[in-house]
């Protein structure tokens, strides 16, 4: 599958299914490598930045908003290749988006309020030196609207 005709795809669902389709396509793109830990964290700033409205109203404008996630960093003609890391993507997604329809107390958050992430071996964004939430894998999730808060201890 080609990236593009997955944002078309997008493009032309329900709002809901929409949403899905572009959480999973920034799964792949950005954690299909990393521990299914990694990914429910990727999926999880995406919903966070989505509730706040700073990103846009949708998941699907979130993940496309210009220079934030793979999906505006990588060619269109990226091939989505690997069904295996496609199917785990989508799994990782749907059950992400059913853990963030629970009260806010009742979620399962695995980087409290983490609102960015990078993987700091290859990318120095300016924003770095930010409240750094957790590590998982290669990326490091950072809570840019924190004042202070405790590390995140497992």
């Amino acid at each position: 599958m080609k990236l593009a005709w997955l944002l078309w795809m997008a493009s032309v669902l329900p709002p809901q299914a929409s949403d899905s389709l572009c959480l999973s396509t920034t799964l792949y793109l950005e954690a299909r490598d990393q521990p299914l830990l990694g990914q429910q964290a990727v999926a999880e700033v995406a919903l966070r930045r989505k509730d706040t409205g700073l990103w846009g109203d949708s998941v699907c404008s979130v993940v496309t908003a210009r220079k934030q996630f793979a999906p505006t960093l990588v060619s269109p003609s990226t091939d989505l290749d690997n069904t295996e890391a496609w199917a785990r993507a989508v799994t990782v997604a749907l059950d992400a988006e059913h853990n963030w329809t629970l009260p806010v107390g009742k979620r399962r958050e695995v980087v409290p309020g983490a609102t960015h992430f990078a993987a700091l071996d290859i990318a120095q964004p300016s924003w770095r030196t930010g409240y750094q939430v957790r590590t998982i894998g290669d990326h490091t999730f950072f809570d840019l609207m924190a004042t202070s808060r405790p590390p995140y201890r497992d």
